[in-house]
């Protein structure tokens, strides 16, 4: 009997690709196992905002009472992090057997890391009778692995220039592939400003942000109107940053054009946007100097972090630590935070993917300092960082999940 580490170190090496997309293997392996997976299903695809917008759909869905299931990637230092049922990461035990299942239906059908996740994920939503699923695609949406699941309402919160080698180097392109996710005669929830004609081609029942629902910031409340009506004097999601009221009015239009099937009163709505959290996101960690955690890895979600930065408040000097991917713009996410960057700390990431400190600090036209991995950056960081100081921490979520990690490790930290 392997365990759930021996597990992961397994199927990691069942692919000889760790990215394959497609549909084939996957949707082989699904009938194989048998899968009955009937009740409510959001999918939701996008460059950003799609893990916020999922963990604001399963806030307000357990809220009012129902037995949830939300499958994220990627993790951050855990990861059971990406299957969570009733807002609870999936045990060991679970997650294992669900392991095993998949394995003995595959037989020898090859499936990458993620493919093999997303089974297990679904097999075990279907064992544990969930009563709404919410799931989160990993890359694209045609051919990711969760798009073997006909969603009863798909969401995209937005298109920007990221994983060009797989979806093209154009928004046209990449809204093409994003809209996969949409079905024939099932609502489309579409919260981007600005559509690709691509998104819309084909898709007859989507719902537009600014046409069919928006949201107005009344700074210390804001309004939502959509196809359930209109709610105001709503407090702001416990999310920080301004986009989070675009990614929870398509929650809840989501919530709104399924509401027959999974009907919530407004104090449901109200508490999930209360209680919702979601790790990395802006999120600014107990203590000083201020610590400021955001997975931020593409230029759109680099700009975001800039804006919330300028928003935050003044500090004398904001430190970057700041690792990334190889296949990254790297050039624009530290052009979008240059300006409100007063210090670099670079780190090198591992793997085949992870590019150098070095690498980084060509890209910039500013002093770095060069560290070997994102937690010898942070601890520099901190040495370096006074009381009112800001130290951000973002361009991959392996940079955040390392300095997550070293920080709950480390008791004798400033935080």
């Amino acid at each position: 009997m392997r365990t759930l580490a021996q597990w992961l170190e397994y199927i990691e090496r069942q692919h000889p690709s760790a990215i394959a997309l497609g549909l084939d293997r996957v949707a082989q392996v699904f009938r194989a196992l048998q899968i009955g997976l009937t009740c409510p299903v959001f999918t939701v695809a996008g460059t950003n905002g799609k893990g916020s917008t999922c963990a604001l759909l399963e806030a307000m869905l357990r809220a009012g009472g129902y037995r949830t299931a939300l499958y994220t990637s990627p993790h951050l230092v855990s990861y059971k992090e990406r299957v969570r049922i009733s807002g609870q990461e999936a045990s060991d035990a679970g997650l294992v057997e669900s392991f095993a299942a998949v394995e003995r239906a595959r037989g020898a059908v090859p499936l990458t890391y993620f493919e093999y996740g997303t089974l297990a994920a679904l097999w075990l939503f279907a064992r544990e009778n969930v009563e709404a699923a919410v799931l989160e695609v990993g890359l694209g949406g045609r051919l990711d692995a969760v798009n073997v699941v006909d969603a009863d309402c798909a969401a995209l919160t937005s298109v920007g220039i990221d994983h060009v080698d797989y979806l093209g180097a154009d928004r046209e392109s990449i809204g093409r592939e994003k809209a996969g996710i949409f079905r024939a005669g099932r609502p489309a929830v579409i919260a981007e400003t600005d559509v690709p004609k691509t998104v819309l081609e084909g898709t007859a029942n989507y719902l537009l942000l600014g046409r069919d629902f928006g949201y107005q910031d009344q700074k210390t409340q804001w309004r939502y109107w959509g196809p359930g009506g209109k709610r105001a004097g709503l407090a702001h999601p416990a999310l920080r940053g301004a986009m989070q009221l675009r990614n929870a009015a398509a929650a809840m239009c989501a919530l709104d054009v399924l509401r027959e099937r999974l009907p919530l009163g407004m104090q449901d709505v109200r508490r999930g946007m209360a209680e919702v959290t979601l790790p990395a996101r802006f999120q600014v960690l107990p203590g000083r100097p201020q610590v400021i955690l955001d997975v931020a890895h593409n230029a759109q979600a680099a700009e975001v972090l800039a804006e919330n930065l300028a928003a935050s408040g003044f500090a004398a000097e904001t430190i970057a630590v700041c690792g990334m991917l190889r296949d990254k713009d790297i050039a624009g996410v530290l052009r979008a935070l240059a300006p409100r960057i007063t210090r670099w700390h670079l780190a090198s990431l591992g793997g085949a993917r992870g590019a150098s400190a070095e690498e980084l600090k060509k890209h910039l036209h500013a002093a770095a300092e060069c560290f070997a991995s994102p937690a010898a950056a942070f601890v520099a960081a901190e040495e370096r960082a006074h009381e009112g100081d800001k130290i951000v921490v973002f361009g991959s979520f392996l940079t955040v999940g390392e300095v997550m990690a070293w920080l709950k490790n480390n008791k004798t930290s400033k935080r």
